[in-house]
This record gives C-alpha cells, sequence and structure tokens, in this order.
C-alpha cells in the first residue's frame, strides 16, 4: 500500500456528502528531480482507471451511483511544484466530473 504501490487502492470511504473517496497514502519526502511527482501521477491515473473501467463497484459494490473524489494524504508538506502538480490535477479531474483534494498527516 502506498504512493509507490500503483496496483492497490490504499483506502475507499464515503464521505458525509455521499461521495466516494478513493485516497492515496503518500509518505514520500519532495524531490528536486520530481521521481515523487511521476509515482503520484501514476497512481493517480491508477485510481481514475479504476473509477472510469467500473472495477471499482466489483471491489466496493457501495460505489454504484455515487460520485468520486480522489485524495492524496500527504506525510510531507507540499513543495510549490507539488501546489502546482495538485491545483492541475484538482482541475483535469473536475473537468472528468469527480472531485479532488490533498490533506498532510
Amino acid at each position: 500500500m502506498g504512493v509507490d504501490n500503483t496496483s492497490v487502492i490504499d483506502f475507499v470511504s464515503i464521505n458525509q456528502q455521499g461521495v466516494v473517496v478513493l485516497t492515496i497514502s503518500d509518505h514520500l519526502e519532495w524531490d528536486s528531480e520530481n521521481e515523487h511527482l511521476l509515482l503520484l501521477q501514476e497512481k493517480i491515473n491508477a485510481y481514475l482507471g479504476t473509477i472510469e473501467s467500473g472495477e471499482i463497484y466489483e471491489s466496493y459494490p457501495s460505489a454504484v451511483d455515487k460520485e468520486f473524489e480522489i485524495s492524496v494524504a500527504v506525510k510531507y508538506s507540499p513543495d510549490k511544484t507539488a501546489l502546482e502538480f495538485f491545483e492541475k490535477v484538482r482541475i483535469y479531474l473536475l473537468s472528468c466530473g469527480y472531485g479532488f483534494s490533498y490533506c498532510q498527516l
């Protein structure tokens, strides 16, 4: 589990608004080479693929007829590059009909 394992959804929950939240557990420090961001992008794309393929309904039937949000729970405070990346992801996912959020644990 974690940002470096793209084949696993780390956490699935339903928030108070009834939105299915797929959460990425991100324990990595931010790096100047942006390798961390590439891993995060791969994980987000994997989550998006799980939603769009309908695979999420097989493993989490309660998600049927609900909206989706992808959330990233980061251990380390995002740097400027990460914040810019998060904003681009938010805009893109919104255009696809999905929410996006991040929080620092």
